[in-house]
């Protein structure tokens, strides 16, 4: 096991990245009047997962980032339903979206098993 020296250095923080980058490019082929709309809350909700986790991480406190997780944790279900809802209104295919709601379900796994860890 890989020692942790900062918060780049954890698996549930890169994991958040990776989605939030794959959230960046699946809104890149949305429409131009989504910019304020379905682009706007899937990039905000997926780029507040990997940001929470930082941020509750150089809090220090067990307690705070506990709380930033389970904030992160809100951000994944949030940004779960933007995808979905982003396919079911045709803005998205099937196979655009499957690779990210895998990766959103594992982070979800991860945060709630990190949670119980320190709780």
């Amino acid at each position: 096991m890989s020692e942790i020296h900062d918060f780049q250095d954890l698996k549930i923080w890169q994991k958040g990245m990776d989605i939030a980058e794959k959230c960046y490019f699946l809104t890149k082929s949305f429409p131009k009047d989504e910019l304020y709309g379905m682009v706007q809350q899937i990039r905000k909700s997926a780029v507040s997962i990997p940001a929470n986790i930082a941020e509750g991480y150089g809090r220090r406190s067990t307690t705070e980032y506990i709380r930033f997780l389970n904030i992160a944790q809100g951000s994944v279900n949030e940004l779960e339903t933007h995808v979905i809802l982003s396919h079911r209104v045709g803005l998205s295919k099937h196979e655009e979206i499957e690779p990210i709601i895998f990766l959103l379900r594992e982070e979800s796994r991860m945060i709630i098993a990190l949670i119980k860890k320190l709780e």
